[in-house]
């Protein structure tokens, strides 16, 4: 059933919902080398898959190491590395638009994941 706020929230120029889908994983010393082929190969394949949904996705973008990371604090102060300090990192993200967030969930569960999780979640709407 979708509620209220989800029939006012509108994305871009579809009008359609858009999600923002995080993808989390152990950060692995050699970066994308470590990727092992099958997942690799299945990160490929899900953009078809996505598409077949009727899914449009606006962004997608994977993400240099944590070491890269600068987070700047409320006082100002900039520090190297990411903001919470933990065994998973944000390894990329897309944003898509579809009509619910249960087809964004679904676009989730095609993300092939090591040791990691993917979140889904809905984006404001651009006023």
């Amino acid at each position: 059933m979708t509620s209220n706020w989800q029939m006012e929230r509108t994305g871009g120029t579809s009008g359609m919902p858009q999600y923002a889908i995080l993808i989390y994983e152990k950060e692995t010393p050699g970066g994308v080398a470590d990727i092992p082929p099958d997942v690799m190969e299945a990160n490929m394949r899900a953009g078809e898959r996505i598409a077949a949904m009727g899914v449009r996705v606006v962004h997608e973008q994977g993400l240099e190491p944590s070491a890269a990371t600068r987070t700047i604090h409320k006082d100002g102060l900039v520090t190297d590395g990411p903001f919470i300090e933990s065994k998973e990192v944000i390894a990329g993200f897309f944003v898509v638009e579809t009509e619910d967030l249960e087809t964004a969930v679904a676009v989730g569960r095609l993300l092939p994941i090591m040791d990691g999780a993917v979140e889904v979640r809905p984006l404001l709407p651009v006023e």
